[in-house]
């Protein structure tokens, strides 16, 4: 092979490695027709960075519609919104959705992704009229790290701890959490069995400070007067232990907060089956019609 085409043939194949794990295309969300889509939508800016948001609203209702806010997972490493579509059963219900993205920790640190989902929350109280939604009926929901945000995000409630780069005179109540096999308990995942790398990661200089760990673990908010919170965890997940489900719903029932908790039979870290994720959709506007009407 002469030195053009090796040149060539080397470039072909660097090229198509860089295509594959870098550019990967998503399809585009479906949504009804009287809805509209606000793709990347400013939501809070922190330096150069800009946190986005894909709106998915329906602004010419009669009345204000009840809204999701949709987090993704990935150990607060990696992920992009454009991988969460969905939403059918969410929208078929009357909501609106809000696809948000957050700080990786390769940008910023703990506690960076809790203050980007609580500025995502205050955005969405702050603009309710223009969104045509109704700031009482905020619902929020996530994944793995995303399942540990919409935590955070829903049982600080009026604690302002993190919230110091998006303020708000109104107060904050979501309606609902969902939490999809999400992380509980920061100290346990970092230095129990599995001492995971990305919670370590995540926390960066905080990684020893117990008392912070402490501060970033939902678990430690549960009160009687928690919002309403589905969960729904596989038994056999090798990523995030059960257990944190289990000692999530128990604190919960603890405290007679209004809770359920689905266990997936020999489920994994999601990845969960068509028919099973049918079933858990169904499950979770069941629960969520019991709040928001």
């Amino acid at each position: 092979m002469d030195k053009k085409n090796y040149c060539l043939v080397l470039f072909l194949i660097c090229f198509s490695s860089f295509s594959q794990n870098s550019l990967e295309i998503y399809k585009p969300v479906a949504f009804p027709k009287d809805y509209s889509s606000k793709l990347n939508t400013v939501y809070t800016k922190e330096g150069d960075w800009e946190g986005k948001v894909d709106l998915y609203i329906n602004a010419n209702l009669a009345i204000p519609t009840p809204i999701i806010i949709n987090i993704h997972g990935g150990g607060w490493k990696k992920g992009v919104k454009e991988s969460q579509t969905g939403f059918n059963a969410f929208f078929e219900a009357g909501f609106a959705v809000a696809n948000m993205e957050y700080r990786l920790s390769s940008q910023a640190t703990a506690p960076a992704a809790i203050e980007d989902t609580r500025c995502m929350l205050i955005y969405l109280i702050n603009h309710a009229s223009e969104l045509n939604i109704d700031p009482k009926k905020i619902v929020i929901m996530g994944g793995s790290a995303g399942g540990h945000l919409a935590l955070m995000g829903g049982l600080l409630e009026n604690d302002h701890r993190f919230d110091t780069k998006c303020m708000t005179q109104e107060k904050i109540k979501v309606a609902a959490i969902i939490d999809k096999y999400g992380i509980s308990d920061l100290y346990d995942w970092s230095y129990g069995k599995l001492k995971s790398k990305s919670a370590l990661e995540w926390l960066g200089t905080k990684a020893s400070d117990y008392e912070f760990i402490e501060s970033v673990s939902p678990i430690n908010y549960i009160t009687k007067n928690s919002p309403p919170t589905f969960i729904v965890h596989g038994d056999a997940d090798p990523t995030v232990p059960y257990q944190q489900s289990v000692n999530l719903y128990n604190k919960l029932q603890k405290n007679m907060v209004e809770s359920e908790f689905i266990t997936v039979k020999n489920g994994l870290h999601g990845k969960f089956d068509k028919e099973k994720n049918k079933e858990l959709n169904i499950a979770i506007i069941k629960f969520l019609s019991k709040y928001i009407n």
